[in-house]
């Protein structure tokens, strides 16, 4: 893949493992480089770094959940710099206004004050049990998400939490895309479901949607050789195994 680039955005709470078994599925000698949004509290703050740490060249952005609001904004700051755009388990929206967007706050605010006052580990219990497949609760995968968001600290998660609050309108965004683009979620999101990205893929023309069955919002983790099989279709240039 000479002068190319995939860059692969975590969402909230995630660091480069949630990544991990995409890329050993991608075929040998993709290259990869996944950013850490370290303690940036605004997305558009997120995407400028990002932006600023990419390798060279044309830019293929993979964002997953909050990621996939980043590469919004890193496409909206830089266009002429993304050749390709995957935007997987994600919305575009602001915050909603009244109750609806005063419940989520509320939401999000409890389980920071969790985070600071018994640990992140039981932050993310609480946080993750909502994010998978419910096939996947109790079990290793589960686990080791558990084990990635302890890697976090109470700091780090009040960031992207006033991140995500504060989050822009891609509405504009979507509408400029030209660059080919894959939206792509599991069938059992619960927090993003289907729906969201069926509309999300009709706001970019030619847009390619993609619903992976049994996994839910942690695709990524949860149905790595089908992500990165839909990946490898959607980036031209990839050599096959073998």
């Amino acid at each position: 893949m000479p002068n190319r680039s995939l860059v692969l955005i975590p969402g909230l709470l995630c660091d480069e493992f949630v990544w991990a078994g995409v890329i050993a599925a991608l075929p040998s000698g993709t290259q990869t480089w996944v950013p850490d949004h370290g303690l940036h509290h605004s997305l558009p703050a997120m995407a400028q770094a990002a932006l600023q740490g990419s390798p060279a060249g044309p830019l293929w952005l993979v964002g997953h959940s909050m990621g996939g609001r980043v590469a919004l904004e890193m496409y909206r700051q830089a266009p002429e710099r993304v050749a390709g755009l995957a935007l997987l388990d994600t919305g575009w929206l602001p915050l909603a206004g009244g109750e609806r967007g005063d419940a989520e706050r509320a939401q999000r605010y409890e389980l920071v004050e969790i985070a600071q006052t018994r640990g992140m580990r039981a932050a993310a219990q609480r946080w993750a049990t909502g994010m998978v497949h419910p096939q996947q609760l109790d079990t290793p995968l589960f686990e080791s998400i558990l084990t990635m968001v302890a890697r976090k600290t109470p700091e780090i998660f009040a960031a992207q939490i006033r991140a995500l609050l504060a989050r822009p309108d891609a509405t504009e965004v979507l509408a400029t895309v030209r660059c080919p683009t894959l939206v792509m979620c599991g069938r059992q999101d619960r927090w993003s479901p289907v729906e969201q990205h069926e509309t999300l893929a009709a706001m970019v023309p030619h847009a390619l949607l993609k619903v992976v069955e049994a996994a839910g919002h942690m695709l990524p983790m949860e149905q790595p050789q089908a992500t990165a099989e839909a990946l490898t279709a959607w980036l031209p240039g990839i050599p096959g195994r073998g």
